[in-house]
């Protein structure tokens, strides 16, 4: 391209990925863009032809979107599944009467000793008695009575 600087095409598109990418939040759009943009930029300094600077370009991009982006992913932050998740909806057995009135209670579900609640109501949950264990709020599990 006849008196058009590259290398300032290639900065301005750098730059332009680059703000675009930080304007998304983390959402790892244009970063691939970023890396293909400054690969260009430097076959564009060593006054490499424009067919090879387009060339970088793509293979660049596309090569970092497929190889970095699962990587990215990894790291990103999100739900996490952890043990808690595998008693919902297991039955447990009341191990220390569960009294929401006094803040006690346990139960046993999976091998594993856990403080709980009632999901409703005061009344006690005598020790022996099975439960439901039907969600988990912090370290607790909230059980309601089996029917």
């Amino acid at each position: 391209m006849e008196g058009v600087n590259m290398v300032t095409i290639w900065i301005a598109l750098l730059i332009i990925f680059f703000v675009a990418e930080i304007l998304t939040a983390g959402a790892m759009v244009s970063l691939w863009f970023c890396f293909g943009s400054g690969a260009a930029l430097a076959c564009a300094l060593l006054n490499g032809p424009l067919w090879l600077q387009a060339v970088i370009f793509v293979v660049v991009s596309v090569a970092m979107l497929l190889v970095a982006r699962p990587l990215f992913k990894k790291l990103q932050p999100g739900v996490q599944a952890t043990n808690a998740d595998s008693i919902l909806g297991k039955c447990a057995l009341v191990t220390e009467p569960i009294d929401n009135i006094k803040g006690t209670g346990a139960i046993s579900v999976a091998g594993k000793l856990w403080s709980a609640r009632r999901m409703d109501g005061d009344a006690v949950l005598p020790e022996g008695q099975e439960v439901i264990v039907d969600h988990i709020e912090g370290v607790k599990a909230i059980v309601c009575e089996k029917h």
